[in-house]
This record gives structure tokens, sequence and C-alpha cells, in this order.
């Protein structure tokens, strides 16, 4: 199985995560929603898999292209 980074497109927070390692997802599943300059930003899974790792956690602030999830395809 491939192992695909998921990044984040923003720096600010996390305001929810919506899965858990083990997680079986699809092709646009909401994975966590960020929070950046009071705007809800979701992050989705660019393709179906399996979660494999969270690297953040509800109310850790992140960087613009910090990986925060790794999926396996």
């Amino acid at each position: 199985m491939a192992k695909l980074e998921i990044e984040s497109e923003v720096t600010g927070n996390v305001w929810k995560v919506e899965v858990e390692a083990g997680t079986r997802v699809d092709a646009g599943d909401v994975l966590m929603i960020l929070e950046s300059m009071k705007m809800e930003i979701p992050v989705e899974a660019p393709e179906g898999g399996t979660v494999a790792e969270l690297r953040v956690a509800e109310e850790e602030a992140v960087e613009e292209d910090q990986v925060i999830a790794v999926l396996e395809t």
C-alpha cells in the first residue's frame, strides 16, 4: 500500500477531527476541520484509503504545508 501525506492548506488551528487512525475513508470524506481567520476549512481525503496516522489533535496549531494526516491507499 502507498502512503499519502495530507498537508494543511492554511495556517490556523484544528477545530474538529472527524476520523481516527484505522478509519476507512472514501475520496471527498472530511478528515478534519481547520479554523483560520474565523473560517472553517474542511480537509478532505483526496482518494479512498485507510487513515494510517493523525499527526495533529483538536485545538492544536498548524502551519501551511504541515503534514496533518497520512492515508494508506
